[in-house]
């Protein structure tokens, strides 16, 4: 196949920003875009291997995650796109550039998944608040509002996982192990 351009090129912009604003602000996108790869594989992962009594709920809650997660993913390459750069398409390229870590390919207790899970929610609103701070800085407001909204969903979803960890849910793995069970229902013997 022949090369339309590299993926470096700047092609500029239709909406009157910067050349510097544009380079920076996409350098940003391309990194929240590669960590919302993460996440939509990550709530896949958990979607497909969550077990136990409350496993219709669990996998429900996750599928909306991920399908909100790639909506979002679609929209900030979208942006990069606009603003007159070409957004990072290959996988093994969003494990390196991305600034959250991708779970191992082992099987967790849903619990330990929804902790990490919440960590790197966490950590790309850190990341979307500095991105928003860089355009305010540019004067890319259109950027802003997009990142502004998906901000609300991000922190929503890290709220709504801080709820499942909640005290009362899923007790077996927040009071007690599962091995600790199986040590009390000896003794009883």
């Amino acid at each position: 196949m022949q090369k339309l351009r590299k993926k470096t090129a700047y092609e500029g912009n239709p909406v009157g920003l910067s050349d510097k604003a544009c380079k920076k602000i996409s350098a940003d996108l391309d990194k929240h875009l590669a960590a919302l790869w993460i996440m939509y594989a990550q709530y896949h992962k958990h979607h497909w291997l969550v077990e136990g009594p409350q496993f219709r709920d669990i996998h429900l809650f996750l599928q909306g995650h991920y399908e909100e997660v790639n909506l979002q993913l679609d929209a900030v390459a979208e942006r990069i796109t606009l603003l007159g750069y070409t957004p990072t398409t290959r996988l093994e390229n969003y494990v390196k550039l991305a600034y959250i870590e991708q779970e191992s390919e082992d099987v967790f207790h849903i619990r330990d998944g929804f902790e990490n899970d919440m960590k790197n929610e966490r950590k790309i609103a850190e990341e979307f608040r500095k991105t928003i701070k860089l355009c305010i800085k540019h004067d890319d407001f259109g950027t802003k509002s997009m990142l502004e909204g998906l901000l609300f969903e991000i922190e929503d979803r890290c709220h709504h996982l801080e709820h499942f960890l909640g005290e009362d849910s899923m007790a077996v793995g927040l009071l007690h192990k599962p091995s600790d069970i199986g040590e009390q229902e000896k003794k009883k013997k």
